[in-house]
């Protein structure tokens, strides 16, 4: 956190120099750049760290374990396909035969 206000520091010296001339030159640059990418570098570790932190607690699944998830779903949803399948035929097959036992018990 110290070293983001360092570099705000830095950039607000570089704003108020009416031109880079006033700056010791190169070597003021440098030190800015690298101070901002230091600076730049620290605060993604922290937004990395709170997102993480904020991920952890809204208890979500990995990707391993949805994909583990996801292929015992389709498993289970081709079986039942297939069982609805299965049931249609021998409903058929029993329609018929119950068509007829019908008509002989109404004579």
């Amino acid at each position: 956190m110290r070293d983001n206000l360092k570099f705000m520091d830095d950039l607000a010296k570089l704003a108020k120099a009416k031109d880079f001339a006033r700056l010791a030159g190169v070597k003021d640059f440098a030190r800015l750049a690298g101070g901002a990418a230091q600076s730049l570098g620290a605060l993604r570790g922290q937004v990395k760290a709170l997102v993480n932190g904020f991920l952890a607690e809204m208890d979500l699944v990995t990707r391993d374990e949805f994909e583990r998830v996801e292929a015992l779903a389709k498993k289970a949803r081709e079986r039942q396909v297939a069982l609805e399948q299965r049931l249609a035929g021998l409903e058929k097959k029993l329609s018929p035969a119950k068509t007829r036992a019908t008509k002989r018990t109404k004579k």
